[in-house]
């Protein structure tokens, strides 16, 4: 089987990045880097008994992406509870809309931002009412 055990952001300034996902999502990190050869640090998403994946912040190697440049990669999606609020977060510690909150109508809010190293991830909010 395929099924995705650990995904990787890849960071221009790693304490940035830390502090994004940290604050937003309430993630952790456990410092890697002795056995990665780089700056790497382990992610911790959420409680290990509730569905989910952990990963990693790496040290990118190459130039950040571009603004408009077309998607080269995964979209990473949160989940979240509270997508106005979660929205708010992001925007107030620099990241920017990338496609704003749009209902998949009888199933969730769901949208997509441009983190503080030029990545983008989505945010995904389940509500049966949305539309």
């Amino acid at each position: 089987m395929g099924r995705l055990v650990h995904f990787e952001i890849h960071v221009g300034d790693m304490e940035r990045a830390k502090q994004f996902y940290g604050e937003v999502f309430g993630w952790t990190f456990e410092d890697w880097s002795e056995y990665a050869g780089m700056p790497y640090f382990g992610a911790t998403t959420g409680d290990a008994n509730e569905l989910g994946v952990n990963g990693a912040l790496v040290q990118r190697q190459g130039a950040s992406p571009q603004q408009g440049q077309a998607m080269n990669g995964y979209a990473c999606t949160m989940g979240v509870e509270d997508y106005d609020s979660t929205d708010a977060k992001i925007l107030n510690l620099g990241g920017k809309v990338a496609l704003p909150k749009h209902a998949l109508p009888g199933m969730a809010w769901q949208g997509y931002y441009i983190d503080t190293e030029g990545n983008i991830f989505g945010i995904h909010q389940p509500d049966k009412n949305a539309k």
